[in-house]
């Protein structure tokens, strides 16, 4: 593990920097999709901010409503003390989360805009296991969303995480980091190839759904939050296969008839 490090007064972790780096890292990429499409990149990255934003707040209020059993630690002795528990509270970022609030306010600005959401989204799609890849190698590097305890593995002396630290666990981060290189080459290819127009979110979600909902079972963290015996990712995962299984349906349907 990488210890947290101060620059210029403020601390730093190694899933902050290398998840910055993920980010620059697929902006640069969907601006040059953009652009070789013959589109203007400042749109794209207009794009990229506002959908930035979404995945910034969905992330954070997620992992607040997991721990929602912690909402009576919050403080209203004071503003500054309201503030404190607030942070310690929604500290946290959870995938999903940053997943779904990237894509709603995304959906709200193409349609606000009257773009092309095709377009958009096929170009978008490939940078979401490129971005989510970086954070996963963060994770490692941090000792966060740690694995269950194994023989196979790493132990952890500095996690931030005590319960993390001094037991040998199963490196599920690493085994994300390569389902998400998997997919990004994968969805790349298919936009080269200009397959699948218009799926190739729908083929990231599912995919990476039905992969995450059996990851979940080597996690060893537990303030990810459950529900009833599954974990928050996992219900998630069921709902998000539920909801592509009834547009594949509602799809071929629609196709049958034209």
């Amino acid at each position: 593990m990488i210890k947290n490090f101060t620059l210029f007064g403020k601390e730093f972790s190694a899933y902050m920097i290398i998840s910055l780096f993920g980010y620059f890292i697929a902006g640069c990429y969907a601006c040059y999709k953009f652009k070789k499409k013959g589109h203007d990149e400042n749109d794209m990255i207009l794009f990229y901010l506002v959908i930035s934003i979404g995945v910034l707040l969905g992330g954070h209020m997620l992992f607040g409503l997991t721990n929602f059993r912690h909402f009576s630690s919050i403080s209203f002795e004071s503003f500054r003390q309201f503030v404190n528990s607030c942070k310690i509270l929604f500290g946290g970022s959870v995938f999903y989360g940053g997943l779904a609030g990237g894509l709603l306010a995304g959906y709200i600005y193409l349609k606000k805009k009257k773009y092309d959401v095709i377009l958009y989204t096929d170009v978008i799609a490939p940078c979401i296991p490129l971005f989510h890849m970086f954070g996963r190698m963060g994770c490692f590097l941090s000792g966060c969303c740690y694995g269950i305890e194994s023989n196979f593995g790493i132990v952890y002396h500095n996690s931030l995480i005590s319960e993390a630290n001094g037991v040998r666990r199963f490196p599920v981060q690493l085994l994300e980091v390569l389902l998400n290189i998997f997919l990004f080459l994968y969805l790349d290819r298919l936009e080269k190839q200009n397959r699948k127009k218009g799926k190739l979110l729908i083929y990231y979600l599912s995919i990476y759904a039905c992969s995450r909902f059996f990851i979940e079972f080597l996690r060893g963290d537990g303030y990810r939050g459950f529900v009833l015996f599954l974990s928050t990712s996992q219900f998630i995962s069921i709902l998000i296969l539920i909801v592509l299984a009834v547009f594949f349906i509602y799809d071929r349907l629609v196709t049958e008839k034209n």
